[in-house]
Order: structure tokens, then C-alpha cells, then sequence
């Protein structure tokens, strides 16, 4: 009975499981509330603590039942972040001994970071800002009124419609365009690829921006407005580097299983390179955890041509699911390129909000990593025992924090076991399409 009646006042959300919220130190410090506006508990605070826009780390605070003070808060910021918060403060002509100030951290000058960044604004390189969308008009809108609000002179959009079944994609990306037009700033353009599958967008995004710098944002992400300005100076920071990766934070947890889904992902604050150069601390095999998420990621011009496109054989819309972006870092590894992970390169997403998306999420998180090992096997079998000894790493690693739901355990160790059947079928259905498309053209 008790479960029965869980059920049904499950959809009322009378808790809210975290707070999402940026804390600036040059503000002041704020209090985190117990009870939020709807009147909802909180019970915890995810907090995006930043100095002078720089992102410094993130904690999540347990919210007792009077919230959290100030002074509170500038504690937990100061146990955990200590170090890091006042290395900054140091930098911008801040006293740092002592207690953090509350009021807000005034630099004497203006930091290093800021300075930096409107340095390179002066002569910005020309970015091309790719969206894959399929039927998630409203998840688009958002992402477009991020892009559009960007700090950055001059970029363009590349909206590519994956096999769409309606026109409200295009329409979006007309309204995008028509309030992108009046400094001409910003160019909007709308592309459809009518072949179904996350790979086989992108692939169309390449053909049409040739010898440009791509950087690829997924639907249901939102870029900070400092996304652009941090991806130029993270090109300018790493001049060899093939691909530029940055931080992906949460929009939102509402929900138990988006915070679940948080502590699986929670980001790195510490700048990393992944190259030739660490290959003793890193495999160029190593793809679990990936030196950065297909949410977030930018490649230089003739990248992705040289490791032969993106797999149309994994990624969204396939059997594998995942891993067309996991294969292509490793690509770029295998042929002796750098990838740079820049935290400051940051976007904002929503995690699907029931344990059954993060189920389905964490399953096809094991199809695409079988499956990526599958293709690379295919593709170099010489690589075999090398491979093994990365799959098994993997396989001992563990995956959810202690204390997660049951009905998560297993559902990534039975995704593994599908991949590489998954992959081979996904290459099976590419032919028969490839097959059909010579036989009965679709415009003869």
C-alpha cells in the first residue's frame, strides 16, 4: 500500500531535489532557501561557484530545513574550492587571507581571464556553430536564444533538420534568422539530411561548411553566453590542438534521477590536455570516461575528413545508440592529434527526468562502448590486446556511486553485451539503404 500511494503523489513533486544555481564571488554571497517558490523542498543545492565568469568547480550541498546561509555557503565554497577560489583572488589584487567576503570579491584590476578574452575579441576567429535536430522544436528554440545572445562580433549557425516530419524545425529556424538580422552579426542557416541517424546530420554539416572551424552543440543544450568568446581563447590557448572539448552542467535537477544522473557526469573543473605527449597517463584506447561529450565539442577545419567522417554506423538513430563522438576522439588519438578539454567552454543541459530515461541512458551508454570497440577492432585488428586491456579497465571501473537505485545496476553491463551486435547491424542496415538508394533512387 505504502508503494501504491508513493505512485500516485510522485507526480505532485512536493521535493525538488536540487537547486541549480551560479554563485560569481564578485557578487555576494547568497543563502540557499529550504522551500522554493512553488513551495516545493528543497533538499539539495548544486552550485556553479565562478570567479569574475571563470568557472572554479561546483559543489552539491546537502539544504537543511532553515536553507543555508550565507555564511554557510562561503564556508562550503572554502573547505572545497579553497584553494582554486583564492589562487584567483590573488591574481585579480584580492586579499585572500581570511574568510571569503561576503559582500563580494572587487579585483584591484581587471583579471587576467577577462582581459584575455576581450584581447582575443578584438580579432575573433569566424566559428561555425552546428545544431543536429530532430522533431525537439521547443529544445531548439532554447539553444538558438542562447546562441543568439552570445558575446562573440560575427559566427554563423548550421541548423541541420535530421528527417523531419513536420516544418516547426524550419520555423524555428526562421524565427532564429529573422531576429539574428539586424546588425548581421550572425548568419542562421537551415539544412535538411532526409537520411534518419545522428551521424549522418553531421556528416551533412561537414560537406557544407568546408575548411571551417565547427563547434557542435547538441538540441537540448543551452551555451553559456560566454561559450563562443571561451572557445576561441581555449584555439588560441592550444594552437596544436585537433579538438577543443569544455564542461556540460546541468540546466536543471528537479528530479531524483536527473541528480543520479549528475553524480554519474559531474564535470571536471581543471583544464586537460589529451595528446601524444600524455599518452603515459592516458591510452589514446582509453574511452571510458571520453576526454569529452558530443554536447560540447569543437574540431578544426579538415579534422573530421581526415579520420573519414563521422560512423554512420553509431551515434542516435542507430542500434548502437552512442559512441559516434567517443570513436571520433579516439580517431583523432590513433592518427597522433591533441584534444584540449577547457572547462571554461561550458554549456547547460537537462538530464531526462524519470529512472527510466536514465535506465535507457545508461544501457545505451554500454551499447555504443561495445559497439565503438567492435568498429575499432574491425578497423585495426592489430590493435586487439591493446583494446582488451582498455575494454576490461572499463569493465572494472565502477560506474554508479554508492547507494544508487537498483534498477540502475545492470543496465550498462547489459548494454555491453548488445554492442557489438548492434554495430554489426547497424552496419548491415547502412548497406541495404546504400543498396536501395543505387537501385531506386529517391529522384531519378
Amino acid at each position: 500500500m505504502d508503494h501504491a500511494i508513493r505512485r500516485i503523489l510522485r507526480p505532485l513533486r512536493l521535493t525538488r531535489a536540487a537547486l541549480v544555481r551560479d554563485v560569481e564571488l564578485y557578487d555576494p554571497v547568497p543563502a540557499v532557501p529550504a522551500i522554493d517558490a512553488d513551495g516545493r523542498r528543497i533538499a539539495h543545492a548544486w552550485l556553479l561557484i565562478r570567479a569574475f565568469t571563470e568557472p572554479v568547480g561546483a559543489l552539491l550541498l546537502d539544504v537543511p530545513d532553515g536553507g543555508l546561509t550565507p555564511e554557510a555557503v562561503a564556508d562550503a565554497i572554502d573547505a572545497r574550492l579553497g584553494d582554486a577560489v583564492r589562487s584567483r583572488l590573488t591574481a585579480a589584487g584580492i586579499n585572500a587571507v581570511g574568510p571569503l567576503p561576503l559582500g563580494g570579491a572587487i579585483p584591484e584590476a581587471v583579471p587576467a581571464y577577462l582581459s584575455d578574452r576581450v584581447a582575443l575579441l578584438t580579432d575573433p576567429p569566424r566559428l561555425t556553430v552546428v545544431i543536429c535536430t530532430r522533431n525537439r522544436p521547443d529544445a531548439l528554440s532554447r539553444c538558438l536564444d542562447g546562441l543568439l545572445a552570445q558575446e562573440y562580433p560575427r559566427f554563423r549557425i548550421l541548423v541541420v533538420d535530421n528527417a523531419p516530419e513536420s516544418r516547426e524545425t524550419a520555423e524555428v529556424v526562421l524565427d532564429a534568422a529573422r531576429a539574428a538580422e539586424s546588425p548581421g552579426r550572425i548568419t542562421v542557416d537551415y539544412l535538411r539530411e532526409e537520411t534518419p541517424g545522428l551521424s549522418h546530420a553531421r556528416n551533412r554539416a561537414v560537406a557544407a561548411a568546408p575548411g571551417e572551424t565547427l563547434a557542435f552543440i547538441d538540441d537540448d543544450a543551452v551555451p553559456d553566453v560566454h561559450w563562443l568568446a571561451e572557445i576561441a581563447r581555449a584555439l588560441a590557448r592550444h594552437p596544436d590542438a585537433d579538438v577543443i572539448t569544455g564542461a556540460v552542467v546541468p540546466a536543471e535537477l528537479e528530479t531524483d534521477a536527473q541528480l543520479w544522473a549528475q553524480r554519474l557526469d559531474e564535470p571536471s573543473f581543471t583544464a586537460e590536455r589529451f595528446g601524444p605527449a600524455t599518452e603515459h597517463r592516458r591510452h589514446p584506447l582509453a574511452a571510458a570516461p571520453p576526454p569529452g561529450s558530443g554536447t560540447n565539442m569543437v574540431f578544426r577545419p579538415h579534422v573530421i575528413e581526415r579520420i573519414g567522417g563521422w560512423d554512420v554506423a553509431l551515434g542516435a538513430g542507430t542500434p548502437a545508440r552512442t559512441a559516434a563522438e567517443t570513436l571520433a576522439f579516439t580517431q583523432v588519438r590513433l592518427h597522433g592529434g591533441t584534444i584540449a578539454y577547457e572547462p571554461s567552454v561550458l554549456v547547460r543541459r537537462r538530464h531526462r527526468r524519470d529512472l527510466d530515461g536514465l535506465r535507457a541512458q545508461l544501457a545505451g551508454r554500454g551499447t555504443g562502448l561495445a559497439a565503438l570497440h567492435t568498429a575499432i577492432l574491425m578497423a585495426e585488428p592489430l590493435l586487439a590486446l591493446p583494446l582488451l586491456g582498455q575494454a576490461r579497465r572499463s569493465l572494472r571501473a565502477p560506474l554508479l556511486p554508492a547507494g544508487a537505485p537498483a534498477e540502475l545496476r545492470g543496465a550498462h553491463r547489459a548494454g555491453l553485451l548488445a554492442g557489438p551486435r548492434a554495430y554489426l547491424t547497424g552496419l548491415r542496415d547502412e548497406r541495404r539503404r546504400r543498396l536501395a538508394e543505387r537501385h531506386y533512387p529517391a529522384n531519378p
